[in-house]
């Protein structure tokens, strides 16, 4: 590994508080993921989120979702692959429709929550995924969890896939994340997020029943919603930089 990308979920709270967050951490990334109006987000937070990056050269990706704003996009539902396809399809002209406006580019693609999760385990949807983003815009990264069904669904679809891996997230020992109903699924101390770091940047991480997981990564996301992601994120840049590796936005192969 000599680069990874550091990233992050936006525009997702339209709170004082919260915006002061994602002004706070936009300088400490590399590449931030904007939800596209369907579990949050609408076109003033989008295009405010997006101005806020292109000021900070990060690049901008698109954060599609279930359409769930009383669960955040986070329930689990059963849906078709056609169904996948429109939604996924929908949220990129949405985001790539304001972003159009500012003469700002869209690179990537990230799923938010439970759309994540079922991507990354179900290869129908995986394949799903991967056909919306083709027929939208064969050049898009894909940010996937990694060694995901999504992951290799989306390379055998011809797009360069990003492997994704959570500094502030516990891992199953299969890979998956704990779901965030469990209340072991954040690493809420510094030295939760030191340890799992260090552990990623050398090829694994320990699962929570203490398995040894394997785990390549591209890119490590730190949640704007913890209450700490600015310590999280300097902690993190230290720690890489000492590593001597190169933190940067990730580019198309």
């Amino acid at each position: 590994m000599t680069t990874i990308d550091l990233n992050s979920d936006m525009s997702e709270y339209d709170t004082p508080e919260l915006l002061a967050r994602e002004a706070e951490i936009m300088p400490l990334i590399t590449s931030a993921n904007i939800a596209c109006g369907a579990h949050a987000g609408h076109p003033d937070l989008m295009r405010r989120t997006a101005r806020l990056a292109a000021r900070y050269n990060v690049a901008i990706g698109a954060h599609p979702g279930f359409p769930d704003t009383e669960d955040f996009g986070r329930r689990d539902r059963q849906i078709s692959a056609e169904e996948v396809v429109s939604l996924v399809s929908t949220q990129l002209k949405i985001l790539a429709g304001v972003l159009a406006s500012e003469q700002l580019t869209l690179a990537h693609v990230k799923l938010h929550g439970a759309l994540y999760t079922l991507a990354a385990r179900d290869r129908a949807v995986a394949d799903a995924v991967a056909r919306a983003i083709t027929s939208f815009d064969p050049h898009l990264l894909l940010f996937a969890l990694a060694g995901s069904e999504l992951a290799k669904r989306g390379r055998t679809a011809g797009l360069t896939v990003i492997q994704e891996a959570f500094a502030d997230r516990a891992y199953r020992s299969d890979g998956t994340l704990v779901p965030r109903i469990q209340p072991d699924a954040l690493l809420e101390t510094p030295q939760q997020v030191q340890q799992q770091l260090r552990a990623i940047l050398k090829g694994s991480i320990t699962s929570i029943d203490g398995q040894s997981v394997p785990i390549q990564a591209a890119t490590l996301c730190v949640h704007l919603d913890s209450p700490h992601a600015a310590e999280f994120l300097q902690l993190i840049r230290l720690e890489i930089q000492s590593a001597g590796i190169r933190i940067a936005k990730p580019v198309q192969a």
